[in-house]
């Protein structure tokens, strides 16, 4: 059997404004050099979840790092201060890309990453991974998993997140991977072909994935929504994606 290990570890990185954030990052043991994948965790917090996630990818080979949208808002356990972030109204868009560009900066500055970086986030974080492909063009492919809001209301314009990323989509830099469930609601299977409609006007490299018998985070094997045979099929898509445009 081959010899497997992987350092994981908190640290600090430079973020929106160079303001300090909070991050965690796993990476394979070795000296490399690694494709390297941002994670952006979702609206119920910087938790668990997202930790296990960024070890997942340091076990396939990646070097991995999830930082802290909700750094300003202090210390405490994830569910006490994403309560604090849904009360505030959630994360700006500029701040958001801003810390998610500093978590992209810390990886491409590292020795033991190849080059190639790319993005992932799941419900508010799917819709701010495709928000950050739209702006910014030091990504090498985004994935986005039922990115919830990607089609905002018309009375849906918060201060935060004034302009809906559909909208964005002809600045998208990279080749997209979506997967979504035909039974979630946010977002809903016909905000899904408003969502790809746009991609196909602008002529973007993308492929979604619809799945029967799944909703709204079907990853999530600690909550009631999760589906297990979707969830495998679609880490095998995500594997395959990364594999294609950031492993060379």
């Amino acid at each position: 059997m081959a010899y497997e290990s992987m350092i994981a570890e908190s640290l600090t990185i430079n973020g929106h404004n160079n303001e300090p954030v909070s991050a965690y990052q796993a990476r394979p043991m070795g000296p490399g050099p690694f494709p390297g994948v941002v994670l952006i965790h979702h609206l119920p917090g910087w938790g668990e979840f997202y930790r296990e996630m960024t070890r997942k990818f340091a076990h396939h080979g990646y070097a991995a790092i999830s930082h802290n949208l909700y750094h300003r808002l202090g210390e405490g356990h994830p569910d006490d201060v994403a309560a604090k972030a849904r009360a505030e109204g959630g994360v700006a868009d500029d701040q958001m890309v801003g810390d998610t560009h500093g978590a992209v900066a810390w990886l491409r500055a590292q020795p033991f990453v190849n080059g190639k970086v790319g993005l992932i986030g799941s419900c508010s974080g799917g819709r701010q991974a495709f928000v950050y492909a739209c702006q910014r063009n030091d990504i090498d492919a985004v994935v986005e998993l039922w990115g919830g809001r990607v089609v905002q209301a018309e009375d849906d314009r918060p201060a935060k997140q004034p302009v809906p990323p559909i909208e964005m989509t002809r600045g998208l830099s990279c080749p997209l991977l979506g997967l979504f469930g035909n039974e979630d609601r946010a977002p809903s299977p016909e905000q899904v072909d408003q969502h790809e409609a746009e991609l196909k006007k602008h002529g973007k490299d993308y492929a979604f994935h619809r799945y029967d018998g799944a909703g709204h985070g079907f990853f999530y094997y600690h909550r009631p929504m999760y589906r297990v045979e979707q969830t495998l099929d679609g880490w095998e898509k995500i594997f395959a994606f990364f594999g294609k445009h950031l492993k060379g």
